[in-house]
């Protein structure tokens, strides 16, 4: 079976290793590379190969969300799992239009961000229930649908479409002409932009009147 490989970037130094014990626990995990803080990971970012990053969202210099924001358009494969202390959805939303697809709190368990690592190579988009919360409480207010709907590219809007005519990533591809895995990518950009985590979020989130293409 390949491994996950995955990269740790956290200033506090007893924290970046307890995290890297906890994941070592999981045959299915690699950490390949550490890094005390987000300069450090910026500077070796072209060379390194990780699927997943655990990126602590608030660090001198560099902050977490700066690093994937920075990251993200020389990486667009790597995934980004935010670990943190805050709570506070500015924080998240932040991080979230950077390019973060998944959260977890500090406190959580090393099986928590065990299994969020695995959810988020997958293809998931995992958050702690604490941060799910905050992000639940925050759609209350909500930022406007068409706002969030015109962030996607035009590729993206006509995937989007077909996500919400029911199609299967297979048929979206043969009507578009692209492979399933670009389809794939196309998907996880949406749910980042439009931030949900799933076909129906996403439908709800860029047709809440009901009215699809």
């Amino acid at each position: 079976m390949k491994r996950i490989k995955v990269a740790i970037v956290e200033d506090d130094r007893d924290f970046r290793e307890l995290l890297q014990a906890g994941i070592r626990n999981d045959a299915g995990i690699h950490v390949i590379a550490t890094f005390p803080s987000g300069d450090r990971f910026l500077a070796e970012l072209a060379d390194l190969d990780a699927d997943v990053v655990v990126m602590d969202i608030n660090m001198p210099g560099t902050s977490g969300i700066d690093c994937v924001a920075k990251a993200k358009p020389q990486k667009p494969a790597m995934q980004f799992l935010m670990s943190t202390v805050f709570e506070n959805p500015a924080y998240i939303f932040q991080a979230l239009c950077a390019g973060a697809t998944g959260y977890i709190v500090k406190s959580a368990p090393a099986k928590d961000l065990i299994a969020a690592v695995h959810d988020i190579h997958a293809g998931g988009s995992p958050m702690s229930p604490a941060i799910a919360r905050s992000v639940v409480a925050s759609f209350q207010g909500g930022t406007s649908p068409r706002i969030l709907e015109e962030r996607l590219t035009a590729k993206e809007r006509e995937v989007l479409d077909g996500l919400a005519t029911g199609l299967m990533y297979k048929e979206i591809g043969d009507k578009l002409g692209v492979n399933i895995s670009t389809v794939r990518t196309h998907v996880r950009s949406i749910y980042d932009k439009l931030q949900v985590h799933s076909r129906a979020d996403a439908v709800k989130r860029a047709y809440p009147d009901g009215r699809r293409p």
